[in-house]
Formats: C-alpha cells, sequence, structure tokens
C-alpha cells in the first residue's frame, strides 16, 4: 500500500522542522497584557504586508471573520456575501448568533460576485421592512467555487461600489496567500480597499494554528474587545505565532507547487471515464463531479483503499486539496491510482 496521501484540505498539514524550531525559539510573553514579542510582531508584519494599520492574532480564521462581522455590523443590520461563501456556509450560523445580523446571498461565479450583483442586493434606507445593509464581504480563493480567486481590479470595482453607498468591506482571506500567488499582485495594495481583512496562515501556508484580523488601529481595538468576549484572549501564544511568522517568511513563495500539482490532477481527471466535469482549476483546489460510475461514497472509499484520503463535497461532488506535504512522489502515486480507477469494475 502506497503511503498515505491526504487531500481533503491544506489545513492537514504538520509543522515542518525548520518550523518547529523557530516555534521552540521563541520569546513569549502574556498576549492579553499585550506582552508577548512574537505576537506584536506577528501583528505587526501581516498588518504591513497587507498595507494596514494593525492586526489581531486568532486561534481561526472563523474567529477574525466573526469578529471583523460584529465590528462592522449591528442587530437589524445584513452583509452582502456569496451563497458558497464560508462565513455563510461553515460558520455555524455566527452571523446571526453573534451579531444578530442576517445574510443577503448572491448567485456568483463559482464564489465569485459581480459590482452589479453587489449593487443589486443593496438594501433601500428608507423601506422599513429590509435590513440595513452594513457590510460587503468577500473570499479569496472561493473554497466551494474550486479556488477561484477575485483579482485586484475585480476587488477594486466591487469597492468603488461600497464606497459610492457608504458600506464597509471585508475580506475573509483563507487563501489569500494563493490569490496572490495566482494572480501576481502585491498584498500591500490589498489595504487600498478592504476596511477588514482576514488571513489565515494554517492552510497552504502550513502553520499549525493561526489567523491574523487586520484594519485600521480603532478598528483593532475594538475586535480586541469582541475576542476577549468570545474566549479568544491567549496567554504564551507567541510559540503558535512564530509558526505562523516561519510560514509568511518561507512558504508564500512555494504555493505555485500546490496549484501546479492540482493543475496536472485536473488534466488527469479530465481524461478519466468515471468524472463528468471538472471545475477550472486556478489555484490549489481540484473539485471535479463523477458520472454513474461511481457514487461519491464509493469513490471516496476507493481512494481510501489506496491510503489516498478525500472528501465528498456534495452529491457526485469530490474535492481534492493540494499542499506542501503532497511530495512529488505522492502526487505520482496519486496520478497512478486515478489512472488504474479507469480499468477497475466498480463495486456493486
Amino acid at each position: 500500500m502506497i503511503q498515505k496521501i491526504d487531500l481533503r484540505s491544506d489545513t492537514v498539514t504538520k509543522p515542518t522542522p525548520a518550523m518547529l524550531d523557530a516555534m521552540f525559539a521563541a520569546p513569549v510573553g502574556d498576549d492579553v497584557y499585550g506582552e508577548d514579542p512574537t505576537i506584536n510582531a506577528l501583528e505587526e508584519k501581516a498588518a504591513a504586508l497587507f498595507g494596514m494599520e494593525a492586526g489581531l492574532f486568532c486561534p481561526s480564521g472563523t474567529m477574525t471573520n466573526q469578529i471583523a462581522i460584529k465590528v462592522h455590523t449591528a442587530p437589524l443590520t445584513e452583509v452582502i456575501c456569496d451563497i458558497s461563501a464560508h462565513i455563510h456556509q461553515y460558520e455555524g450560523g455566527g452571523i446571526a448568533f453573534n451579531s444578530a445580523a442576517s445574510t443577503a446571498l448572491v448567485h456568483g461565479e463559482r464564489g465569485k460576485m459581480t459590482p452589479q450583483q453587489v449593487e443589486a442586493h443593496i438594501r433601500p434606507l428608507d423601506n422599513i421592512h429590509f435590513p440595513e445593509t452594513k457590510l460587503v464581504a468577500l473570499e479569496n480563493t472561493c473554497n466551494k467555487g474550486g479556488g477561484a480567486f477575485y483579482t485586484l481590479a475585480e476587488i477594486a470595482a466591487i469597492y468603488e461600489v461600497c464606497k459610492r453607498h457608504n458600506l464597509a468591506l471585508h475580506l475573509d482571506g483563507a487563501r489569500v496567500f494563493n490569490a496572490l500567488a495566482a494572480s501576481g499582485d502585491q498584498a500591500s495594495d490589498y489595504g487600498l480597499y478592504f476596511d477588514s481583512i482576514s488571513i489565515c496562515l494554517s492552510k497552504g501556508l502550513g502553520a499549525p494554528v493561526g489567523s491574523v484580523l487586520l484594519g485600521s488601529k480603532d478598528f483593532i481595538k475594538r475586535a480586541r474587545r469582541i475576542r476577549k468576549v468570545l474566549g479568544g484572549g491567549m496567554r504564551q501564544a507567541g510559540y503558535l505565532a512564530a509558526a505562523c511568522m516561519y510560514a509568511l517568511d518561507n512558504h508564500a513563495e512555494r504555493l505555485q507547487d500546490d496549484h501546479r500539482k492540482a493543475k496536472e490532477l485536473e488534466q488527469v481527471l479530465l481524461q478519466s471515464d468515471y468524472v463528468e466535469s471538472v471545475l477550472p482549476v486556478e489555484t490549489n483546489i481540484v473539485i471535479f463531479k463523477l458520472n454513474n460510475r461511481y457514487t461519491d461514497a464509493a469513490f471516496v472509499q476507493a481512494l481510501a483503499q489506496q491510503n489516498i484520503l478525500a472528501s465528498s463535497f456534495g452529491p457526485q461532488m469530490i474535492r481534492f486539496v493540494t499542499h506542501l506535504d503532497v511530495t512529488d512522489d505522492m502526487q505520482q502515486n496519486l496520478v497512478q491510482v486515478l489512472q488504474s480507477l479507469n480499468e477497475q469494475e466498480v463495486p456493486a
């Protein structure tokens, strides 16, 4: 049996030996008192990288997103996002629970909204039957869209709509470094358009834990209070922040390798007789639809028998995510297994 290949998500990565060394060597203090030098350095570094004033280190991207939404909204207000957005689909109903806000859901293309769609979902201020639109939230890259990404030009066009209607603009940047690697855009330009940005360091960049919320100094001051209320005040968490610092410094450029592997898998799947269609691959996510040769459960089981882990992503849908723990040898083995499934009799 081949070595285990885990394609369920890029969250399954383990710290590299060099990352572990950086963690063990980190100077730490009590972050609730603002005295952890490694966390302070990470927050400053991340903010500067994206052209923002300040940052707030949190355990997860869900927490950074939910804090941002809470700061930007109030009860009886509304957030515009794509129907497939992580903040709507995968954060436990947090927008309603944490912020008492509602969502206006846009049916975009592969998770991406157009400026025209955003504008069409803005509520009239003088109609008391509707919630008040306060926030637009983008996701980059779009998970359920197969890793599709907004370019800076597309972001700028949506920003103009928000500016015209006095709306805040938030970025769920769970895989923003993949978007930057694919687009060639500069992270520092993001600060020109977004009022808040959540960047996740525990996905493609390979840190074990951690996201950073970015914004103005006043925004982060308010966000820090909400983090405390949500139980997100951490103490000597600089050991975790050190892993994030290492990831920023060493793992961003290598994302192109993950994209290359994902593109190779796309080509193999397009030539497979058990695949009906594949979403265009732009970054490190591969989403494909099976034909009637396999159910999604049977296909996942067939891969598991070869020590390959994958995710069912809906009826007849499968998701692969490439990452730094998928070696070239693993990739070669994976391709061979996918090709061999063309020849196998499907279990009843």
